[in-house]
């Protein structure tokens, strides 16, 4: 007995010692974390359509197809009319799942994108957290699962897709651009020539170029890098599209021929364009005119006004300092202007919510400090005064208001998607059978992305001045 009372007290005192090295703020974090997590997945389950990587299994069966013999092109799923629609840069990439069961194959897919998705959101969430003196750990284990959940990235994960990948490719150039600005400060003797040549972001664009050799529409990128003469980063992504081409075309160059001559016209390969999921401007004038086929040349007409408008916007935020929202901008307008835009490819509207955030908070902060500064107060300790009058001090509060609110509303209209309660094909049923809140419904992801491409704001002078600042108190505290 003595000795079983004594391991008991041993044990306890173990536990109070590591207790005690705990903190309590981080228990609280990781429980609020738990929390969220959980939540996501219960919006996943009550907003999500059933997932069973679906687009997986096209994908999967056509490389297992290629693999042992037969034509890539020529692979159809059962059951479907659809094959793999990719540039075969993207069958060789695909091609070592073949070894893996569809399910594993899924999965592996799912954890990348996930990891992709986590990274990318610590880097563009690093300045805002930085500035706010929050915990990077803290702030990208909440935002993961609450990015996880919306639509696209669901959907992504869900089915099978590559969206979250070419996301984080294309994310990493504006990165690289990032630190491209500021590789005076990051230069540092110590490191090694490896970290000098990533932190001096030289390799920008190659993000870019690797993502357009997958898939086609990240090419807007290199015009917006022409548009806004970042030479180096554009030459870098075209250099590196091509090579990869042609170097595919020579391992490949049955199935290059076969892409770039025939499979890529073929526009019917991927579904008509009325279809819900279809949120482009495409998709959206399709069923406003109840037809299966978009009006060409009111689809032309309005596609290269939101081009123009999209790339003029996002290089004014790009000469204002804010690369982020021009690479959100430019993502956005590809969403919009391309034929077919799944609602798994509208990716972009994840760092969209994160600008609106951001500037919702810096307007509140500036308006604090602005009242803070200029606002006398009375000589009793009463509230300030201007000409008289108390100040309003709930003013500071609702600065920046409506960009919080187009945040939050942004968040549920992708978390709660409500397009799929209306979904309708024709010619069975007509788009505007359930009236006009019905076909409203059914198109309010392409309104929302038409709205975002000609408003969402942009913050002169973000980045670059916090890196200044940041630089300037390092440089303060090693004195």
């Amino acid at each position: 007995m003595p000795a079983t009372v004594g391991r008991r007290t041993e044990r306890l005192a173990t536990v109070r010692r590591v207790t005690r090295g705990i903190d309590r703020r981080t228990v609280v974090r990781a429980s609020v974390v738990t929390a969220v997590v959980y939540a996501a997945w219960l919006a996943v389950g009550a907003f999500g359509r059933p997932y069973n990587f679906f687009d997986m299994k096209i994908y999967h069966g056509a490389v297992v197809w290629w693999a042992t013999g037969h034509e890539l092109y020529g692979f159809v799923a059962p059951d479907t009319t659809l094959g793999f629609t990719y540039p075969p840069f993207a069958g060789l990439v695909m091609l070592p799942m073949a070894h893996l069961p569809v399910e594993a194959a899924g999965l592996v897919n799912a954890a990348a994108s996930l990891a992709a998705l986590a990274v990318v959101l610590a880097g563009l969430l690093r300045p805002i957290v930085d500035r706010l003196a929050w915990p990077l750990w803290f702030t990208v284990a909440l935002a993961v699962p609450l990015a996880a959940a919306i639509e696209p990235a669901r959907e992504t994960l869900g089915y099978g897709q590559v969206n979250l990948l070419l996301f984080g490719l294309v994310m990493a150039d504006m990165i690289g651009l990032r630190w491209r600005s500021r590789r005076g400060p990051h230069t540092d003797p110590e490191d090694g020539p490896l970290l000098r040549f990533v932190y001096s972001g030289a390799w920008a664009g190659v993000g870019i170029g690797l993502a357009t050799a997958v898939k086609l529409t990240p090419a807007l990128f290199i015009v917006y890098l022409m548009i806004t003469r970042q030479w180096r980063a554009a030459v870098t992504a075209i250099v590196t599209t091509i090579g990869v081409t042609i170097g595919t075309f020579a391992i490949v160059g049955a199935e290059s021929r076969t892409y770039f001559g025939s499979v890529l016209w073929q526009t019917e390969r991927v579904g008509a364009a009325d279809m819900t999921p279809n949120q482009s401007l495409a998709g959206l004038l399709a069923r406003l005119y109840d037809s299966i086929e978009t009006p060409g040349l009111l689809w032309l007409a309005f596609s290269v006004l939101i081009l123009a408008l999209g790339l003029s916007r996002a290089a004014n935020s790009h000469a204002d300092g804010d690369e982020l929202t021009a690479f959100t901008l430019v993502g956005l307008t590809g969403n919009v202007i391309s034929p077919i835009s799944w609602t798994h490819h509208l990716v972009w509207v994840i760092p969209a919510i994160i600008v609106l955030a951001d500037a919702a908070v810096r307007r509140r902060e500036a308006s604090r400090g602005l009242a803070h500064r200029t606002l006398p107060a009375s000589p009793n300790g009463a509230l300030p005064t201007v000409n008289g009058l108390r100040s309003p001090i709930w003013y500071p509060t609702l600065t920046g208001l409506r960009h919080g609110i187009a945040a939050v509303g942004l968040y549920l209209l992708f978390l709660i998607s409500p397009i799929w309660p209306y979904e309708h094909q024709l010619p069975e049923v007509s788009h505007y059978q359930d009236g006009l809140f019905g076909a409203l419904m059914e198109n309010s992801l392409a309104v929302a992305l038409i709205v975002l491409v000609a408003a969402l704001p942009w913050r002169p002078g973000a980045e670059p001045a916090f890196y200044a600042d940041r630089m300037g108190r390092v440089a303060a505290a090693r004195r």
